[in-house]
């Protein structure tokens, strides 16, 4: 074998190496339509191993005693949980120190010398979002059915949620030979890094703006859908793709994204998943900014709101469909 031949060799096998290592291990598939129609979902077993750790449900506490007087009659201030008794009471604020913050203790949100004091923010906030997981058990089962939620499902022990957003500053209009930017070009992670609008979550989940690719009528006449406004929707669309960890087609059907009659079910669940989003926000935790400090708002002085993301992480059900709330059941329901 000449020199030329050893180089070429040596070449092909470096590329083959270099090839080799941009996907490893070889990607899975999993078919869930006709052959031929594209409606497959593709994982990458290294990611699934991660998002496995991520999604671990931690171990319940043991069930407390219905019995005995309530929580309201025992302590000083209870305005949410007071129809528990008081062992359950306990029990679920050991939960929910564990969720959310295991490192600080209980001080993250009481004062120590008086448990009963109001003055530090955090549990103004805890007890506004004990409310929000109740109606959203209570009141959105057609998203998240009898699973339902927790304060675990967001925090996974983290003060703040790991997948939280900020409505971003208002990008420079100034007149260019482009024109309105509309948030594109600035990629960001909610868009997967894309030159697509970089905020597709306040127009759709704090706003109420139509979700619209095409036009239901021909034009000129009643069609008000562009393809600007699409490019809106495809933000959108690719942060709930990444949020879930899922294709396209997990919610559309391959021959006719628009169609619903043609469309999995899962399309319906993640309809009412948008609303339930913008529900939360606008009734829960916006109403919360003048409560919040300055250091835990965004740029624009607005508060940490919710996405897909900041319940799925990743999951294509949150911690995989499985359930905390049959074991905390005072989360289940408004009294």
């Amino acid at each position: 074998m000449t020199l030329r031949h050893l180089q070429i060799a040596s070449t092909l096998a470096l590329a083959v190496l270099l090839l080799a290592g941009c996907e490893r291990p070889v990607m899975d598939s999993v078919q869930h339509g006709y052959r031929g129609t594209g409606m497959v979902q593709v994982y990458n077993p290294r990611i699934l191993a991660t998002q496995a750790e991520i999604n671990a449900v931690p171990e319940a506490l043991p069930a407390a005693s219905k019995e005995g007087p309530k929580a309201r009659e025992v302590y000083q201030n209870v305005k949410v949980l007071g129809d528990l008794s008081a062992a359950e009471f306990v029990r679920v604020m050991t939960a929910m120190t564990n969720w959310v913050a295991p490192k600080e203790g209980c001080t993250y949100c009481h004062n120590p010398q008086n448990f009963a004091d109001d003055s530090l923010y955090t549990k103004v906030v805890a007890r506004r979002m004990v409310e929000m997981t109740r109606h959203i058990n209570t009141d959105w089962k057609n998203h998240v059915a009898d699973t339902g939620v927790t304060c675990y499902t967001c925090h996974r022990g983290n003060p703040v949620p790991n997948a939280v957003w900020f409505t971003p500053p208002e990008q420079n209009k100034g007149a260019n030979f482009i024109g309105d930017l509309a948030g594109q070009n600035t990629p960001g992670k909610l868009v997967n890094l894309s030159s697509l609008p970089t905020d597709p979550l306040t127009p759709f989940l704090l706003q109420d703006l139509p979700i619209r690719v095409n036009g239901e009528t021909a034009l000129p006449s009643g069609n008000r859908q562009s393809i600007k406004q699409a490019e809106w929707t495809y933000g959108l669309m690719t942060h709930m793709s990444n949020s879930l960890g899922v294709n396209c087609t997990y919610c559309h059907n391959s021959r006719s994204f628009s169609s619903w009659e043609n469309s999995p079910p899962q399309r319906a669940t993640a309809y009412y998943g948008i609303r339930m989003a913008r529900d939360v926000n606008n009734a829960y935790i916006t109403p919360l900014t003048a409560v919040f400090p300055d250091e835990r708002k965004g740029a624009g002085g607005d508060v940490a709101k919710v996405s897909c993301a900041t319940c799925h992480q990743g999951a294509y059900k949150p911690l995989y469909g499985k359930s905390m709330l049959k074991d905390h059941p005072e989360l289940a329901a408004t009294p």
